[in-house]
């Protein structure tokens, strides 16, 4: 995977794990190797310009996704996965480090970031949680994504509840 992060959001993250954990989500859902994706992180201010401009909402959120080609997971084991652009997945640390410390399980702002890589991944990949049937389906498999990552990395303790609604 090409797999391209940047941190222009002001605040020191773990650009390696998000990378890797955005890698193991793309791998687990099957998207052809040679794939792009590329992820950022913005300050609030840039988030917020962000949000209302394609959301028409107001202030800063946590994590926007901008699919380019559209590519959806291959639906049988024996379908090839296609190749394309994935898209972008913007991530505004500051609201993560709120999120995560307001989060029942209080974790750390780099552990939001991680989850909503993978909820940006998800999106990407044309899962949403809009009504309840999809939001089970779209968070059984981001915690099963982010349980796996965790695991494979060798990191304890509980893996974050989501804070996305």
């Amino acid at each position: 995977m090409a797999i391209e992060v940047n941190n222009e959001s002001g605040l020191e993250i773990d650009v390696a794990a998000v990378h890797d954990i955005a890698r193991y989500a793309l791998s687990r859902m099957r998207i052809h190797p040679l794939s792009e994706l590329s992820v950022i992180a913005i300050d609030e201010e840039a988030m917020e310009a962000l949000h209302i401009q394609w959301m028409d909402l107001p202030g800063p959120t946590d994590v926007m996704s901008f699919p380019m080609d559209e590519l959806r997971p291959p639906a049988k084991d024996e379908e090839e996965p296609v190749k394309g652009l994935l898209g972008d997945i913007v991530l505004c640390p500051q609201v993560a480090k709120t999120q995560g410390a307001a989060a029942p399980t209080g974790h750390s702002m780099d552990d939001e970031l991680q989850l909503l890589t993978v909820h940006g991944v998800l999106h990407l990949l044309g899962y949403d949680h809009e009504v309840p049937d999809e939001r089970a389906e779209m968070f059984g498999l981001q915690k099963a994504i982010v349980d796996g990552w965790r695991a494979e990395a060798g990191l304890s303790g509980p893996s974050p509840a989501p804070t996305i609604t």
